[in-house]
C-alpha cells in the first residue's frame, strides 16, 4: 500500500483534482470557488450543497470539552466540533482548507486527519498565520517551528498555507509585503517539501508585486492565494495587473465571487508545470 505522502503526490495539487473530477476546465486557480468559514452546521450544510470547490473552516481548541471546534476568535464556541465536521465534509468530493488560530489546536486535530487519511483523497491545506506582515504583530502569529514540525508529523503531504498577520486601514494608505517578509518566508519554506501557498491581502498587493514575484520564483512549489477582509477597499486593476504577469496556475482567487468572475475571464500569463 503506498504511503501517505506518495499517494499525496497523486493528488496535492488542487487544480489537477478538479480537472480529473471534470469540475474545472483548465489549470487556473481563478477556476476555483471557495466557501469561506464555514463554522456553523449550517454553514456547512450550505458549503456542501454549493458549488464551492474548496471549504474553509476556522479551528480553535476548545478547554471546556478538549476538544478542537470550528470558530474564529473572538467566537470561541460553536455547535460543531471538528471531528463531526470532518465526517460530513469527507461524504462529499469538496476540498479542505484549515485556518489554525492557534497551536493548542493543531495537534489534535492532526491527529484526527490522520485517522481519517484514506479519505484524504483530496486537497488539504492547513493554514496558520507564522510571521508579522503589514500592520500585523507577532501577538497573533503561530509559531512555525512546531506548527511544520506537527504537521509533518501526521499529514505530511498536506498542501501548506503560511501567511502572515495583517491589518489594513481604509483611512490611509496601506503598505504591502517588504523583502524583510518575503525573504523570511522563503528561508522559513525553502527546505520543505510540500506544495505551500501563501495567502496575500489583496487591498496590499499594489505595493508588493515585485516582492511577491520574486517569492513566487523562489520555487515551482509556490503560490499565491489572494484574499480579502470582510470591509477592505481594493482595487480590481490590481488583482488584474497580477493576472496578467503571474501564470495562470500560480494565484488562488478568494474574494468576492464577482471579482472572481472578472478575473477569471482575464487573460492570463502562460502556465507553467505545476
Amino acid at each position: 500500500m503506498e504511503s501517505f505522502r506518495q499517494a499525496e503526490r497523486s493528488f496535492c495539487c488542487t487544480l489537477n483534482y478538479f480537472i480529473r473530477l471534470k469540475q474545472i476546465q483548465e489549470m487556473d486557480g481563478a477556476e476555483i470557488i471557495w466557501y469561506h468559514a464555514a463554522n456553523s452546521r449550517a454553514k456547512t450544510v450550505e458549503a456542501l450543497k454549493g458549488s464551492a470547490h474548496m471549504i474553509e473552516a476556522d479551528i480553535l481548541q476548545d478547554i471546556k470539552i478538549n476538544q478542537p471546534i470550528m470558530a474564529h476568535p473572538p467566537q470561541n464556541e460553536s455547535d460543531i466540533t471538528f471531528y463531526d465536521w470532518l465526517n460530513e465534509v469527507l461524504k462529499s468530493d469538496k476540498g479542505l482548507k484549515l485556518d489554525f488560530k492557534s497551536l493548542e489546536a493543531v495537534g489534535p486535530s492532526m491527529k484526527l486527519l490522520e485517522l481519517k487519511k484514506e479519505y484524504l483523497n483530496r486537497p488539504v491545506w492547513l493554514n496558520a498565520d507564522v510571521l508579522p506582515g503589514p500592520g500585523g504583530t507577532t501577538s497573533n502569529v503561530v509559531d512555525a517551528q512546531r506548527f511544520l514540525e506537527m504537521v509533518d508529523s501526521f499529514i505530511p503531504g498536506a498542501v501548506l498555507s503560511l501567511g502572515w498577520t495583517t491589518s489594513c486601514s481604509r483611512d490611509q494608505d496601506n503598505y504591502g509585503y517588504t523583502w524583510e517578509m518575503v525573504k523570511q518566508m522563503q528561508q522559513l519554506c525553502k527546505a520543505l517539501q510540500n506544495t505551500v501557498t501563501f495567502p496575500v491581502r489583496a487591498a496590499l498587493l499594489p505595493a508588493s508585486f515585485l516582492q511577491l514575484q520574486w517569492l513566487l520564483q523562489q520555487s515551482e512549489r509556490y503560490t499565491l492565494t489572494v484574499w480579502t477582509g470582510k470591509d477592505d477597499l481594493y482595487s480590481l486593476d490590481d488583482l488584474l495587473q497580477y493576472r496578467r504577469h503571474f501564470d495562470k496556475d500560480k494565484i488562488f482567487y478568494d474574494i468576492s465571487e464577482a471579482h472572481r468572475t472578472i478575473v477569471k475571464k482575464t487573460t492570463g500569463s502562460s502556465q507553467s508545470q505545476s
